[in-house]
């Protein structure tokens, strides 16, 4: 197993008997992404795109050099094509409110899966329901991966739009991409890609990929919150209408009519998150640093680890594929404990887990769970983390098989 950056983490260090087991919902960050942000208030903050003064002009390349570098390592060569947002929900909601209000027609069709985040569900289904459009969910095979043979029955001439995540939040399944992006072309239906899960912990390279949208939040990342970004295809974006409207978005702006400013500032109304943007930069440096595929393959690592040992665990029951078809992440139920009252106890021993529907209540149901309780791992996670969240369930198991001690 590959040696933990558990040393690179402040949080970590100052609790040491921390087991943090919960970075599919938010990432600890490394000392270089807040030395970077700090930095750059420190030295080069003011309003970027609006001054000709010194300081001004510096934010304002901090911000062009920060966008290149996220553009570099998502693989999107033409970085004006990245538009930076909020996060992987803000940049769903960008495409189906510009992109979907203005093509989705009455009788069209959009397909999700039953696998995705409610950030990729509901956006849609907004969108069918305003345009009088069906919204249609894949199926999903017996270990929660997305049914091609089904997928390849559902889309159709009145499809117009396929979303779907890269890798599932809920239980970690590894979507193949390019598979599921081929069967959409072959109706001509855009595709559109929550990439959220998958950025942060394996190479990813948009252009490489078949799709027309890719959405990823930074603070999933080791970078900061409040910052994401939503990778397009040029010439889809040069059609849309913007999403907001306001400051650094505009070119002219006439007492009847405005028009609109050239990619990437269409899309960005507002000023703009600076030191976000730089700290979501270094930490696509501190990744690269350690190399995607290590990540990956240290993640993997962990999750075989965890699997096998929960499979020596009576009453566990563990969703999704096989280690070698999932990310950094394990969910699980423990017979007769409800996941919030598991993950309570959990946190008495410093084991973080995160327990829910993982806002994804459409997959839940097609699991037959009120919840689930989600172990996930990053570059920092541990063999010790492992141990401790199974000691943690076994003393949890005792504790609800001693009534007296549940009261």
């Amino acid at each position: 197993m590959t040696v933990s950056r558990r040393a690179d983490f402040p949080l970590l260090v100052a609790n040491p008997e921390l087991h943090y087991l919960d970075s599919a919902a938010t990432s600890q960050k490394p000392k270089a992404v807040l030395d970077a942000m700090r930095a750059y208030y420190e030295h080069d903050n003011a309003n970027p795109h609006r001054g000709a003064y010194d300081l001004s002009v510096r934010a304002t390349q901090r911000y062009h050099d920060a966008r290149t570098r996220v553009a570099r390592f998502i693989g999107l060569a033409d970085a004006d094509c990245l538009i930076f947002t909020r996060g992987t929900t803000e940049a769903l909601n960008l495409v189906a409110t510009a992109w979907g209000h203005a093509n989705v027609q009455a009788g069209d069709e959009i397909v999700v899966t039953g696998l995705e985040h409610h950030a990729n569900f509901v956006p849609w289904q907004q969108v069918a329901r305003a345009r009088g459009a069906a919204l249609r969910v894949c199926p999903l095979t017996e270990d929660q991966r997305v049914d091609l043979d089904a997928l390849r029955g559902l889309v159709g001439s009145r499809t117009r739009v396929v979303a779907f995540s890269h890798v599932s939040n809920a239980v970690g399944t590894v979507n193949p991409v390019n598979d599921i992006a081929q069967i959409a072309r072959s109706v001509g239906a855009l595709v559109v890609v929550d990439g959220a899960q998958a950025v942060p912990h394996m190479r990813v390279g948009f252009d490489a990929l078949d799709v027309d949208f890719y959405a990823f939040s930074g603070h999933k990342m080791c970078g900061p919150m409040g910052i994401g970004g939503l990778a397009g295809r040029r010439a889809i974006l040069e059609t849309m209408s913007p999403y907001q409207f306001g400051g650094d978005m505009i070119e002219f702006v006439r007492d009847d009519y405005s028009t609109w400013n050239v990619l990437p500032h269409k899309f960005e109304a507002g000023t703009p998150n600076v030191a976000d943007a730089v700290g979501l930069a270094a930490a696509c440096d501190y990744l690269d640093g350690i190399g995607m595929d290590a990540v990956l393959s240290h993640e993997r690592a962990l999750v075989r680890l965890l699997s096998s040992r929960l499979a020596e665990v009576e009453g566990v029951h563990v969703f999704g594929p096989q280690p070698e078809q999932r990310s950094g992440v394990v969910s699980f139920t423990v017979a007769d404990i409800h996941p919030h009252d598991l993950a309570t106890i959990l946190d008495k021993d410093g084991v973080c887990i995160r327990a829910g529907h993982h806002c994804a209540q459409p997959l839940m149901r097609r699991l037959g769970v009120p919840a689930t309780a989600r172990a996930s791992f990053y570059v920092y996670s541990e063999e010790r983390d492992v141990d401790a969240l199974v000691r943690a369930i076994e003393r949890a198991r005792a504790i609800f098989a001693s009534p007296q001690l549940v009261e």
